[in-house]
């Protein structure tokens, strides 16, 4: 595929066009929150691939609008914006085109001798992310633009024929059966994410719509979202149950479901605000997030390559690990285990949504864990990284779901992540 190739009449919807599941979604979710989509059957599922490639298509062109040579300087948190794409596109095609067992879901091989050739000549030495190293994505003979735009379009009509195929025949239809487009919906939301905070972290005006969930941006009246000062909620002492139950789709780091016996506790209702963030930073000196200052006395935040005032009252944001814990040190709290706070989460006053939440477990595979076809999804990550929890308000509908397990590198600051904290 080269720049001769160009998306027909049709295909690249807007940035205005861009609407659904992701922006009809709430600012805080309230309690156990699940994804619809991870019961959805082929006709849902169609739908919800279509809106969330409107905005892929969206911040696709709008990246191109803030950054017209797509250049980005190698970084560890980064991809280059033509790689990130073309992935996306190599994923969806690898796993619901390309793939003669994709009806077998979870007990499909992974082995490349079940896979057919590409759409796209040396795809898997472009895009296999378990193949192509990091650093070595800048230096690839990439797709340009509008080839990249073609790759993506070609896939997505290629993946739906083959669903359209299972809503012909419900037969046919199951859980195994629909597994790969859950899987590549949630992926394509993950990345789309990713675009966005890529973009915070290189201060690129994009648009608002593109980059949080609708009713995030504010009150009618123009005033951000704002929330009270937490209070907090208390837990009695149970045995919850952790990780994925009942039909669906799961990741294969949430499984399997096992019981988990909690002492009682007392956690914030809501993510840590700034007002009780930032009375830390003034009496220790710690270091603020890069996008936040102080000037002549006030407070102001920058999103998106833009300065404007901070609400004292929204969660902080930017924070690593090591920055959460700081915190509760200096407070006299802790951070939640995960299995605390998925327990907390089943109380209807626990409000998450707007930032993910780091824990205090590290990622680490449950009891009876499975991996499955998509090997490098949790395995290769065990140990070295740390839990994180909830949402954040750039996250799609698709993936906000109260058992799903984020995780990265504690040291990471770039995600929109913030805590909650527990009492001593």
């Amino acid at each position: 595929m080269n720049g001769s190739n160009t998306v027909g009449a049709g295909q690249t919807p807007s940035e205005a066009a861009w609407a659904g599941p992701f922006s009809a979604f709430p600012t805080d979710c309230r309690g156990p929150v699940v994804s619809a989509v991870r019961t959805a059957g082929p006709e849902a599922l169609a739908q919800a691939l279509q809106t969330t490639r409107a905005r892929t298509l969206g911040l696709i062109q709008a990246w191109q609008n803030a950054m017209p040579d797509l250049s980005v300087t190698p970084l560890p948190g980064m991809n280059p914006p033509l790689w990130e794409w073309g992935h996306i596109a190599w994923f969806q095609e690898w796993w619901t085109v390309r793939n003669r067992q994709r009806h077998w879901g979870t007990r499909s091989a992974s082995s490349a001798e079940s896979f057919d050739a590409s759409l796209l000549p040396d795809a898997d030495a472009l895009y296999n992310s378990s193949e192509v190293a990091h650093d070595s994505r800048w230096d690839l003979p990439l797709p340009d633009f509008s080839g990249t735009q073609a790759y993506l379009a070609q896939v997505l009509q290629r993946s739906l024929a083959h669903l359209q195929v299972l809503q012909d025949n419900p037969a046919g239809v199951s859980d195994e059966a629909l597994y790969f487009w859950r899987l590549v919906l949630q992926h394509e939301d993950m990345h789309n994410e990713a675009s966005v905070y890529m973009a915070q972290a290189l201060g690129l005006v994009l648009p608002e719509r593109l980059c949080a969930r609708a009713e995030a941006l504010g009150h009618p009246d123009g005033h951000e979202v704002t929330t009270d000062l937490s209070p907090s909620i208390w837990v009695p002492a149970q045995v919850h149950t952790l990780g994925h139950t009942g039909p669906g789709f799961a990741f294969d780091n949430e499984r399997l479901a096992h019981p988990v016996a909690l002492e009682a506790f007392e956690i914030d209702a809501a993510a840590v605000s700034w007002a009780r963030y930032l009375p830390f930073v003034q009496a220790t000196g710690h270091a603020l997030p890069p996008h936040v200052r102080c000037e002549q006395g006030v407070w102001q935040v920058q999103k998106f390559g833009q300065w404007q005032a901070l609400d004292l009252q929204a969660p902080a944001v930017h924070l690593n690990a090591h920055d959460a814990q700081a915190w509760c040190q200096w407070a006299g709290r802790r951070l939640p285990t995960e299995a605390e706070w998925e327990g907390a989460a089943q109380h209807p006053d626990f409000a998450w949504g707007q930032v993910w939440e780091w824990m205090s477990s590290d990622f680490l595979p449950y009891p009876g864990f499975e991996v499955h076809p998509y090997r490098d999804y949790s395995a290769p990550w065990w140990g070295g990284h740390r839990v994180l929890r909830g949402a954040s308000a750039a996250t799609s509908a698709h993936v906000v779901d109260v058992r799903y397990r984020n995780f990265f590198v504690p040291e990471r600051r770039d995600i929109f992540a913030g805590f909650r904290s527990v009492a001593l």
